[in-house]
């Protein structure tokens, strides 16, 4: 192989569309591109994504002689990029509530074998971060929870059965992105603790993967100044790449980046330098997620400090013989695999119902559900990764008014005053009020509304759609329960605790 070759096999880029565009086709003719990762907006339906998969791998092997690695983020729960008649599985909050490691299990094999018979060949899942924060905007209910001894439990369950379902997997994001109020995407974070603290907290899930053999673990640009003291993050730092993660957990898999494109890398060090860096760091596979130039910029970039004598190349050896045994082995020697879509959906229905979570209930009991308003607002993207976009329309009430008899109204996303009073006066009127939050954390007039709500003697059940942080200090009469996700079917299995069809067994995975 050659050195522009060697370099292209580090590479992982994407693309806009559902079709293959031009730039791509070019940035993998020239720059010997050996990779991809796919997001929502590649993928129109199964049969689409499937032969896209078809056209990527016959590209990339017709210009570089070798399979590509076609990633994609199918952790479940909000971070799900396959479409409606795909299956999806409840996140991982969700799973950590069903108090069951085993669910992990099961949700991982099911991702597995249908991503495994779609055609992306790596997930960049599961999230083993600790959400120790509850203010992070980015990890929150893609942790299965705050308890190190928790998360990892899951963790290994969840890598087992994503491996038993034919696909590799991705323990992210190292070495954690838990205790963080800042989106990296958005800005570059810190975790200012020492080796000994993330050794008890944020390390802990990492050697349970690790010891499960999970495939790949990604890297997080995130600075941690007592670990590296130098101004440069996880990412590009090879004390915590080669140090930490090779030599003092050893780490013998793909080691993976976060898109360099994310703000943390290229708002401050710039995406070519960033690449560098991290080739420089160690890591194996550089993701630069949306744009094949900058992707061939950085390609670019790297030969030619590679070509200056910058790069170990013995360490290029290594690495691109890595990326190339794990090709063979979950490429080039995988079995088709069949996937029963209908028994999936049934099997991950039955998963929500275990996760639904009841977080206070009033002395008097459940409400009578006589002519209830059923009050929500639309979901919306908290952070970049999640695939929820911002559209008119209120699901919540539609839906749970549809399966509680009862009426729709809809809630801004942060209430004012006067709406407040609005919907209040228009609860007198119905039996009860059913409430959907949605990162009310957040937004502080969905809280004040359930406050206003109690306070006006109007019975009031409270379901979270996120986050259960909503459901701290609710009134001693609201019903609160924890649902982890705004979907369908999180809707559905929260509507059947509501009406006693379903006794809620789902425990909380985090403190309130």
């Amino acid at each position: 192989m050659t050195l522009q070759e060697k370099i292209g096999q580090r590479l992982m880029t994407g693309f806009s569309g559902t079709e293959i565009p031009e730039e791509f086709r070019q940035a993998v003719k020239k720059h010997k591109i050996g990779n991809v990762v796919l997001f929502e907006d590649n993928v129109r339906d199964c049969a689409q994504l499937k032969q896209l998969c078809r056209d990527i791998q016959d590209l990339i092997r017709k210009e570089t002689g070798h399979s590509a690695f076609i990633a994609i983020d199918q952790e479940g729960g909000i971070v799900t990029r396959l479409q409606k008649d795909a299956v999806n599985v409840p996140g991982a909050m969700a799973l950590g509530a069903s108090g069951d490691p085993e669910n992990a299990y099961r949700a991982g094999l099911l991702i597995g074998r249908e991503l495994r018979s779609l055609g992306p060949n790596i997930n960049f899942a599961p999230t083993v971060d600790v959400n120790s924060n509850p203010n992070n905007p980015v990890i929150g209910v893609r942790s299965y929870g705050d308890d190190p001894d928790l998360v990892a439990r899951f963790t290994a369950r969840s890598v087992q059965g994503l491996l038993d379902g034919g696909v590799m997997c991705t323990a992210k994001h190292f070495p954690g992105h838990g205790d963080t109020d800042t989106d990296s995407h958005l800005a570059l974070p810190c975790v200012d603790k020492p080796l000994e603290e993330l050794e008890q907290m944020e390390l802990a899930p990492f050697r349970a993967a690790i010891n499960a053999g999970v495939s790949a673990i990604m890297t997080t640009h995130i600075l941690f100044p007592q670990i590296e003291p130098d101004p440069i993050p996880a990412t590009m730092s090879r004390r915590i790449i080669q140090g930490l993660l090779r030599n003092n957990l050893g780490f013998q898999g793909i080691v993976v980046s976060d898109c360099m494109e994310m703000k943390a890398i290229s708002g401050h060090y710039g995406i070519s330098e960033g690449t560098l860096a991290a080739f420089k760091a160690g890591v194996d596979l550089v993701e630069i997620s949306h744009h094949p130039q900058w992707c061939a910029d950085a390609a670019a970039r790297v030969l030619e400090a590679a070509e200056a004598g910058e790069l170990d190349l013995e360490e290029m050896e290594s690495s691109v013989n890595r990326i190339l045994a794990y090709k063979e082995r979950w490429i080039e020697r995988a079995q088709p695999c069949d996937f029963d879509f209908g028994a999936a959906r049934e099997e991950s229905r039955l998963m929500m119902e275990q996760t639904i979570t009841e977080v206070s209930r009033p002395a008097s009991g459940p409400l009578s559900l006589k002519n209830p308003l059923c009050i929500g607002c639309e979901p919306y993207q908290t952070s970049l990764v999640e695939n929820v976009t911002d559209k008119p329309g209120n699901p919540f009430g539609t839906q749970i008014s549809e399966e509680l008899g009862g009426t729709c109204a809809d809630m801004e996303r942060n209430p004012t005053p006067e709406a407040i009073a609005a919907l209040v006066e228009q609860a007198k009127s119905h039996g009860c009020a059913v409430v959907g939050t949605f990162n009310a954390i957040a937004n502080p007039g969905q809280l004040e509304l359930i406050h206003a709500l109690a306070r006006s003697g109007v019975s009031t059940a409270v379901v979270a759609l996120r986050a259960p942080y909503d459901l701290r200090d609710l009134p001693k009469t609201v019903w609160g329960i924890a649902a982890y996700e705004y979907s369908p079917e999180s809707i559905r299995a929260a509507a059947k605790v509501l009406r006693g069809e379903l006794q809620p067994t789902g425990k909380l995975p985090v403190r309130l």
